[in-house]
């Protein structure tokens, strides 16, 4: 059988406009000489669509779109991701179901078994797990067809199970299966690519059946999904792979599955073209064509204002540069640098003055207080109004620039460098932001080298360095992943040679900043465990590690 995989990047709620790209893709593979086509997890209504499910009229009007490609799409079958009603009256009333359907006519309805709950996913919260695995034979093939989390609770090809059943072993128990099929919307996260291709080979070669996966592409708020989409044959060997990061057909035959040499997935450039696709995606899905981006002449805004660029184009983002008292002259150059070889336009807004204003103004109620971090916070403040007088004014998102390091602990001013739309590289620890930058320049100098070989400072205070509050980077980072997203206790992290003060600092500093980061922008998710959405810590509480 001639088989197309298909990963689209569907805008959630848009059920005609994502009917349409399902019916022209179908289409497209039907004149390639296909016979099936495989598109992911609910790609008629989008993933996630949280709470829209609970909303009558949004599975309404998916169904509504749902009749007219029943009628519109001919001659070849379509696998589907799709909400489904749950005819049972106990339970959650939706199903997350792989619908399979040819020439009008309803195949084959697949539900979704293990709805998963960690991290971004709450899928329990609206959807009734299917009861039963059934295979389903399509013109002489018998086709085992999963939904995302389905395939991860292989006993053999992961190291935990978070269920008691293993939907691919039903499967198999019932039948000899031709190919296992997947569809999914599974998120980016840095190494997953590689952790899908060993699994899911191990899991065919255990079946001794081809698997065909297929993933949805496209950012969806927080939430990056890289297709990637991919076929192994019964051998577990590599025998097709989509593009990252962008929509593609992945054409098969499932006769003929012959293994090719992958390239090794370059994890950093794989970060930035995430980051790219979903700062692109945020942009345009809400709405916007514009964005503003307050360059500093350090690394973390020169960083965002390249991933702008990639992703809308210099003549869609500005940059504007606010020297205080306190911005090194060599600060001012590398920010006009940054813009002159990026071609965007940049515009210099001193705030100076309007500093002196404010002190002058408290200085009644500041007497016999000596200067601290409130002269800082409100420089940062200042900017703050000022980008987002200018966002408002010319209809453009302001992007935040603060890294995930600095939003661990809290080394950033809420109402000041927190305040924008969308924090492109809060997810991105600062170690990594300085890979990406050197990735960046891989041709020529975009980013400037001293932007790159300069000590990090927030420069809101004389001859002031990142390092004069926090640990170095080099030692932050490494504590911040042990302690975030890999959940180890504080003599764990002590034991691995961190000094004992440093680290339980630094705890101490992630716990009494929640409250920072309830209030952020939201950020891109590239990391196993990201702020925000798939992060859930209380802000008043007590307890101590």
């Amino acid at each position: 059988m001639k088989i197309a995989l298909i990963q689209i990047n569907p805008i959630i709620g848009d059920f005609h406009g994502n009917a349409d790209i399902i019916r022209r893709q179908a289409l497209a593979a039907k004149e390639m000489g296909a016979q099936l086509a495989i598109f992911p997890e609910l790609a008629l209504c989008g993933y996630p669509p949280l709470d829209y499910l609970e909303h009558p009229s949004f599975v309404a009007g998916q169904n509504s779109c749902l009749e007219g490609l029943l009628g519109d799409i001919r001659g070849i079958a379509i696998l589907c991701g799709m909400i489904t009603l749950c005819p049972s009256k106990h339970g959650k009333p939706l199903h997350n179901t792989a619908l399979l359907f040819r020439d009008g006519e309803i195949l084959h309805a697949s539900h979704k078994k293990l709805l998963p709950t960690y991290d971004v996913f709450d899928e329990s919260r609206y959807f009734q797990p299917g009861t039963s695995s059934q295979f389903f034979c399509l013109d002489g093939l018998n086709l085992g067809i999963t939904i995302c989390e389905d395939l991860f609770n292989d006993i053999d090809a992961f190291p935990e199970q978070l269920y008691d059943i293993d939907p691919v072993a039903e499967l198999n128990g019932q039948h000899d299966l031709d190919l296992l099929i997947n569809i999914a919307a599974s998120p980016f996260t840095m190494g997953k690519q590689h952790m899908r291709h060993k699994a899911f080979s191990a899991i065919g070669r255990k079946y001794g059946v081809p698997l065909l996966y297929c993933n949805q592409v496209g950012g969806q708020d927080s939430i990056l999904f890289d297709g990637a989409s991919f076929v192994v044959n019964a051998e577990g060997g590599l025998c097709a792979q989509a593009t990252s990061f962008s929509e593609d057909i992945l054409f098969i035959d499932s006769e003929a599955l012959t293994p090719i040499t992958a390239s090794p997935a370059h994890e950093i450039a794989a970060v930035h073209d995430a980051l790219v696709m979903g700062t692109r995606d945020y942009v345009r899905k809400c709405g916007f064509a514009k964005v503003l981006v307050g360059l500093s002449g350090g690394i973390d805004s020169a960083l965002t204002c390249a991933l702008a660029c990639a992703a809308l184009g210099p003549e869609n983002v500005m940059g504007v540069g606010l020297p205080s008292p306190y911005s090194s002259q060599g600060s001012i150059a590398d920010a006009q640098q940054l813009a002159a070889n990026l071609g965007i336009r940049f515009e210099l807004l001193p705030i100076t003055t309007i500093f002196d204003s404010v002190k002058q103004s408290l200085a009644p109620l500041f007497a016999g207080y000596q200067e601290d971090v409130t002269e800082q916070n409100i420089q940062a403040r200042i900017r703050g109004v000022l980008l987002m007088a200018l966002a408002n004014k010319y209809r453009a998102l302001l992007l935040t620039t603060g890294n995930k390091s600095e939003l661990a602990v809290g080394y950033c001013t809420l109402y000041g460098d927190m305040s924008g739309a969308l924090a492109v590289i809060s997810d991105v620890p600062k170690m990594l932001v300085y890979d990406l930058a050197r990735y960046i320049n891989r041709d020529k100098e975009i980013i400037p080298a001293t932007t790159i070989s300069k000590p990090p400072s927030a420069e809101l205070a004389p001859n002031q360095k990142d390092q004069d509050d926090l640990p170095p980077y080099e030692i932050l980072d490494p504590i911040l992943a042990a302690y975030l997203e890999k959940h180890k206790p504080i003599p764990d992290i002590i034991a691995e040679g961190f000094d004992e003060a440093v680290v339980r600092d630094v705890v101490r500093r992630i716990k009494i900043n929640e409250y920072k980061r309830k209030q952020a922008a939201m950020g891109l998710k590239v990391t196993s465990k990201a702020f925000g959405f798939g992060r859930r810590y209380p802000t008043a509480e007590r307890f101590m590690d």
